[in-house]
């Protein structure tokens, strides 16, 4: 069964299904494309993942970057009126 693409932008802040070995699970989002490009919040590593390795590991937002009203949990832009 394939998983949906889940949709993330730069600057978010994830949490994958295993923890580092650091001790946290938050990652922030630094390359949004056919890779995804992760910096560990608790030690600095980067990472890269293929898309569908990082769709399949993807456990759920710890918080959204700001910027254009874009709400990533509805797909849509959010009503300011």
């Amino acid at each position: 069964m394939v998983k949906p693409i889940v949709p993330v932008r730069m600057d978010d802040v994830v949490r994958l299904k295993k923890g580092h070995p650091c001790g946290t699970n938050a990652w922030k989002v630094t390359r949004v494309g056919m890779d995804i490009g992760l910096e560990c919040s608790g030690c600095g590593r980067r990472v890269m993942l293929v898309r569908s390795e990082f769709d399949r590991r993807y456990n759920g937002h710890v918080s959204h970057a700001r910027g254009d009203g874009y709400d990533a949990d509805h797909g849509g832009s959010e009503n300011l009126s």
